[in-house]
């Protein structure tokens, strides 16, 4: 299929369009540079597209035609030259003809393959200037000399059309499929085709059709590796072109081992042969430090290699990389998880102590996959209960606690040294607890702690007896579990990483925002240091932000913090479901259609049966129900419920949830009732930050009696803004003036909701004092701020109404913000001077407003 041939959106492309689009206008010529499948016939198209006054001829350079003097042109030059007459000449006039009284625009994609004639002409052409050209050229492919005489004696403007940015393949693919796609779909397919248009559209035919790629509660996602269908092999193929096998070999074996030092290739190779490859661009050199490395200059090129190797050449290439490597030394730590991974998949491991090492750098890489599989062949191939206890942790994150704990329990008996009964214990312990067997996950840690010496593995069955209570929700008995940890000296560089963590997720649900974001901070800058040796810590870290920044008031680095989280392998990580969060700040700014996208982002790749998960679906019911969409509301609350009963912190969002799904239907008292039960539950495990919203709840559905005061007495006990302005909006209740104020705050905070829900209070002020206008005024103001809100509905603001302003009214109030004087309003409008200001007068009534500068914040959404 050519380029001009896709049904494809075209779309990423307005920068370069418009600069082609202005020069043929202004007379000059135009050529479109750039690699094989990029775009550049679309993109030449669409400029040709809608361009009046023209006369365009087409032509296409292809490797047949350039056998043919002017094959290009043939379809065109049909009559022959008369006698005597320069060819060029000849056909310059043939085409100047075919246009008639049109200007000539000639077209030539593929210019890089014309024939010597051909070229010659478009070269006489740009000369002359009897025509204007619209040229393509492939970059890096040998041209004829007139075609690059166009650009370098500057006849043709050059532009250098570069591969699609991640954020463009998103456009385009969300036009092509007709719905919404995952970001890490995105990223996949990003990555996958490089922002090569051609290959991006037939690697979506291929998932298309082999079903990884498909739509999964209304977001397109892709699932399973890359589907090599016919046409895209021979796409890259052709692209790859003949290999001799010395080139093949130099391919294939960084097609599987990339990226591969530069020498250590050479040495299983030829430098003369990396060379040839690299001159091709089928590899690319990059470097690192002090060291060179070898990728290849397409990643589809590598399905296409290995595919074409069988299983015992495949083989063959890994085991001479494994064998290259290990003679270096293994002086780099990723050198030892490469070799061993070659090993594994060449099937010639012979130590299983070499298959446990890879299995822990796997883990700590966050690639708990590789770490499964590779812990399983340490198992089996002898290794002992510390690749037991690492398999247990990596199973409790990818969804099966069950099996991890039957076997720990098998390998019980086989721990003998304290390190050995060390690990064990942790990861027994850990995964009782992911299962909700608090009691049995508590015995375990505490016999740990008690009986085990070395201050570095006590230290960490503390961090792991903190877990336990985290997830039972008693983080004063985390805290106090922490603080035993930090006693425990020297410690190790994973424990000390691990507890950092954990203090930081405590501090920030506990309220003291400042304290975790001061020791996320801290330890952060270092992360280098220790994430490898600790996996949990990194997402463990996330998450506390999400949450100290939420609960603050930071809402721009919340959403920026959650959505770095969602960009790690989220669905095989300790702590997942990050989207909860973006969903939370998106729902707390009052676009709940953007929260609902953003929990669909994480569903559909968190594990089942997943509390994360749960914590997702709570947040998507929630905003569903402030738009009103209640079935589908209840429908995830239910879900929701399910998922979410064994932890405290998870189960918090569909309390909220359910208080809001109640209003939504009506019901307003038993709101109220479950805004209580969620504020106990916060409050009994001590999760200052969701006691704080659930209070203000009381506030928002207008029974404040309850929270006033204990909002007052949490802006003692928590750190930040939030809930500082929170508790002022129970206390200011009644008081337009002190409403205001707070609606400010809110506004200032990036609460656009909050401060609709409180300029709607202070309307209510207003009407109950009897001050008319003042309150038209405030609920105009409320109006406007809610119409920002995406649809959203709560019981503070069902009983606002637009201002209803007839035309000419509407009229004149635009004309006042202009800034123009009543007697300009009434010579404009043949008005007399009276007549205006009345109108406006009566506008100025029914918006509350009493001046043009009033007035002007108002019209962005009249």
């Amino acid at each position: 299929m050519s380029e001009q041939g896709s049904c494809w959106p075209f779309v990423g492309r307005g920068g370069p369009l418009t600069t082609v689009r202005e020069a043929l206008r202004s007379g000059a010529g135009m050529m479109i540079a750039g690699a094989a499948g990029v775009g550049k016939s679309r993109l030449a198209a669409q400029s040709l597209a809608g361009l009046p006054g023209y006369s365009v001829v087409r032509a296409l350079g292809t490797e047949t035609a350039s056998m043919i003097p002017f094959g290009a042109f043939a379809h065109v030059l049909t009559g022959p030259p008369r006698s005597g007459e320069n060819l060029l000449r000849w056909a310059a006039r043939h085409l100047r003809d075919r246009a008639g009284r049109d200007r000539l625009l000639v077209s030539v994609d593929d210019a890089h393959r014309l024939d010597p004639a051909s070229a010659a002409l478009v070269h006489y052409l740009a000369g002359n200037g009897q025509a204007r050209l619209l040229v393509t050229v492939r970059s890096g492919e040998p041209q004829p000399d007139p075609v690059t005489a166009l650009w370098k004696d500057e006849l043709l403007e050059r532009i250098e059309l570069p591969p699609l940015t991640v954020e463009e393949v998103g456009e385009v693919l969300a036009g092509a499929l007709g719905g919404e796609v995952a970001a890490e779909t995105v990223r996949h397919l990003a990555g996958v085709s490089e922002g090569n248009v051609l290959y991006l559209r037939e690697v979506v035919h291929a998932g298309r059709a082999s079903g990884c790629l498909a739509e999964r509660d209304g977001v397109w996602r892709w699932r399973g590796e890359v589907s090599m269908t016919t046409r895209l092999r021979e796409l890259v193929g052709d692209r790859i072109g003949h290999l001799d096998p010395a080139e093949r070999e130099v391919l294939e074996l960084v097609a599987f081992g990339e990226p591969l030092g530069t020498e250590l290739l050479e040495g299983l190779t030829s430098a003369a042969a990396v060379e040839r490859v690299e001159a091709r661009g089928l590899v690319v050199a990059m470097g690192e430090g002090r060291r060179e490395h070898l990728r290849l200059g397409h990643p589809l090129y590598g399905e296409v290699v290995r595919g074409d190797c069988g299983t015992l050449r495949a083989r063959r290439r890994l085991r001479m990389l494994a064998g290259a490597l290990e003679a270096t030394g293994l002086r780099r730590r990723e050198d030892e998880l490469r070799a061993a991974v070659w090993r594994l998949d060449s099937g010639s491991v012979t130590d299983p102590a070499m298959l446990a090492s890879a299995a822990k750098l796997a883990w700590g890489r966050q690639d708990p996959r590789l770490a499964e599989r590779l812990a399983r062949a340490a198992i089996d191939a002898g290794a002992g209960v510390a690749a037991v206890a690492l398999l247990g942790e990596v199973l409790m994150v990818l969804g099966d606690a069950d099996a991890a704990v039957t076997a720990l329990r098998l390998a019980a008996r086989d721990a003998v040294t304290e390190s050995e009964r060390a690990q064990h214990a942790y990861s027994l312990g850990v995964n009782l607890a992911w299962a909700g067997a608090d009691a049995e996950a508590c015995r375990v840690l505490d016999v740990a702690a008690e009986t085990l010496t070395d201050p570095g593995w006590r230290q960490e069955a503390y961090v792991y007896r903190a877990v336990t209570d985290c997830f039972a929700g008693r983080l004063t008995g985390a805290a106090q579990a922490l603080a035993r940890a930090r006693a425990c000296e020297p410690g190790t560089p994973r424990g000390v990483a691990h507890a950092a963590s954990l203090e930081a997720w405590v501090d920030a649900y506990a309220g003291r925002t400042e304290r975790s974001l001061a020791v996320a901070d801290r330890t952060m800058a270092t992360v280098e240091d220790w994430q490898d040796d600790a996996p949990h810590a990194l997402p463990t870290f996330l998450d506390a932000l999400c949450a100290a920044q939420t609960f603050s008031g930071r809402l721009e680095a919340a959403a920026r913090t959650a959505e770095r989280g969602m960009e790690l392998p989220a669905a095989e990580l300790s702590v997942t479901g990050f989207a909860a969060y973006r969903a939370m700040v998106a729902r707390l700014r009052g676009d709940a259609e953007e929260a609902v996208r953003w929990c669909r982002q994480d569903m559909a790749r968190l594990p089942e049966r997943e509390p994360y998960l749960g914590r997702c679906v709570a947040e998507q019911a929630h905003a569903l129900a402030l738009l009103g969409r209640l079935d589908e509301a209840r429908e995830s609350l239910a879900e929701a419920e399910e998922l979410t009963a064994r932890w405290a912190f998870t189960r918090q969002h569909v309390l909220h949830a359910a208080v809001w799904v109640a209003a939504a239907a009506g019901d307003l008292a038993e709101a109220v009732r479950l805004c209580l039960v969620a504020a106990e539950h916060a409050e009994r495990h001590e999760l200052r930050g969701n006691l704080m919203f659930a209070l203000h709840d009381l506030v928002r559905l207008g029974a404040p009696e309850p929270a006033v005061e204990r909002l007052g007495a949490l802006a003692g006990q928590m750190e930040g803004p939030l809930v500082e302005v929170l508790a002022r909006h129970g206390h200011a209740l009644g008081d337009a003036s002190a409403l205001r104020a707070v609606a400010g705050e809110f506004e200032r905070l990036g609460l656009p909701l909050y401060a609709a829900e409180a300029t709607a209070h202070e309307a209510a002020a207003h009407r109950e004092a009897g001050r008319g206008t003042l309150a038209r005024g405030a609920q105009t103001r409320a109006w406007a701020l809610a119409r920002g809100c995406s649809g959203v509905s709560t019981p503070a603001l069902v009983e606002l109404a637009a201002p209803d302003l007839t035309p000419r009214q509407r009229e004149i109030v635009q004309l006042a913000a202009a800034g123009l004087t009543n007697r300009q309003i009434a010579d404009r409008l043949t008005l007399s001077t009276r007549t205006a200001a009345n109108h406006l007068q009566a506008a100025y009534d029914k918006l509350g407003v009493n001046d043009r500068t009033q007035v002007g914040r108002l019209l962005a959404v009249l």
